[in-house]
This record gives C-alpha cells, structure tokens and sequence, in this order.
C-alpha cells in the first residue's frame, strides 16, 4: 500500500458528513476532509437498483493510520453497512504529504 490514501465515503445529509469528518481530523484520523455534495448516486443495493442523493466525504490520511480512521467511520456511520474505499495517493506535492504525516501523528 502506498504511504498515504485518499478515504471516501458518503452520507445522506451534510451534517452527518461533517460528524463524521470532524470526528476524523480532531482524532488525527485524517489530516483533512472534504465535503462534497449534494451528488447523485446510481447503485445496485441489497439486490435492488436504485438513484439517491447523498454528501460524499474525502478524507486523506496515512496508510498507517487508515485501519484506525476505518474503524471510525464504520463506528460512527449511520449506515449499516457504508461504502468505504482507499485509493493510494501515489504522487503528490511534498509539502502536502508532510502535512498528512504530521497531521495524523502525534496528539
């Protein structure tokens, strides 16, 4: 896995979004987040297709960090069972990636 990830997930309002992306980043779970919205999703879900509206959450983090900023939002989400994706960060400007490690390290 690469040294640091881009999280994402998604909510059905803004202010779950922000629950859970203030939670992250004030636990150093994530360095930053943004929230982005509302967008429309298009989904096959417990075997049924279906449209909706939802908040998407982008979180990024440390590969160290990630199982823990994982658990976070699994706990914390209101879904059940939520989408949630890491894509390796495979380039990215050396100041932005020393923010993320300094940003999710330390208390």
């Amino acid at each position: 896995m690469a040294d640091y990830v881009q999280v994402s997930t998604a909510t059905e309002t803004r202010e779950q979004a922000a629950e859970l992306a203030g939670g992250a980043v004030k636990n150093r779970l994530a360095a930053g987040a943004q929230i982005i919205g509302p967008v429309t999703s298009v989904f096959w879900h417990a075997g049924e297709f279906g449209t909706g509206e939802e908040w998407q959450l982008l979180l990024k983090t440390s590969s160290e960090r990630y199982p823990a900023l994982e658990r976070h939002l699994v706990d914390n989400h209101p879904w059940t069972n939520p989408e949630i994706c890491a894509t390796p960060i495979v380039a990215g400007a050396d100041p932005c990636l020393q923010w993320i490690a300094a940003s999710t390290t330390g208390d």
